[in-house]
């Protein structure tokens, strides 16, 4: 799998994280948009139980953007001089906190589109501020292990292009290029074909 990552063309890339899910959801919007109407339902739930489908969405973008990122990180490990020492453990552990994070998210959605909304709602309100003061410094920390898994990520392709140890002087750029993926995508991803290649 990681070599079809590090093989795949940037437009392929492009489509399978950005491409589909966005037409997924213009299709999504449209179906409840044209069900939804104010004379014959003023119940707005009929919208929300539509957002069921949010979690799918979700899980198809992460499973292709974090397994892009695996592959880069872990796929050109073989490609770096031997003298360059990487942290290659703390970035597993930094990529699966997010993965476990977002994948508690998921299944957090998916019962609250469930339960919550055919339950009373003041019950509810203490669990969600609990859950709330739970979620938030875990959602902090799983960004900032996102940008770790940024950083790792543009290191090591600097690393292989270079072949020498670098600073991050040396690959800001590759950082905020992975960080705008939509864009950095274009430009990243042929130079990683290339390193490939050779």
């Amino acid at each position: 799998m990681i070599d079809k990552f590090l093989k795949a063309k940037h437009w392929q890339i492009f489509i399978l994280t950005f491409g589909i899910p966005l037409i997924f959801q213009f299709i999504w919007m449209f179906s409840m948009i044209s069900n939804f109407n104010l004379e014959t339902n003023p119940d707005a739930t009929m919208m929300l139980n539509q957002m069921r489908l949010f979690p799918v969405i979700m899980i198809l973008y992460m499973a292709v953007f974090l397994g892009w990122f695996w592959s880069v990180s872990i796929g050109l490990q073989s490609k770096i001089p031997e003298n360059v020492i990487m942290k290659v453990k703390k970035f597993k552990v930094f990529f699966f906190i997010p993965l476990v994070y977002i994948s508690l998210i998921i299944l957090f959605i998916f019962l609250a589109m469930n339960g919550l909304f055919n339950s009373d709602f003041e019950q509810n309100v203490g669990s969600i501020f609990l859950i709330f003061a739970i979620v938030f410094p875990l959602h902090l920390f799983a960004m900032f292990c996102m940008f770790y898994m940024l950083y790792f990520t543009a290191k090591t392709f600097k690393t292989v292009e270079l072949q020498r140890e670098v600073v991050f002087g040396d690959f800001a750029g590759e950082f905020f290029l992975l960080w705008f993926f939509p864009v950095g995508i274009w430009i990243v991803q042929p130079k990683i074909n290339k390193m490939v290649e050779d």
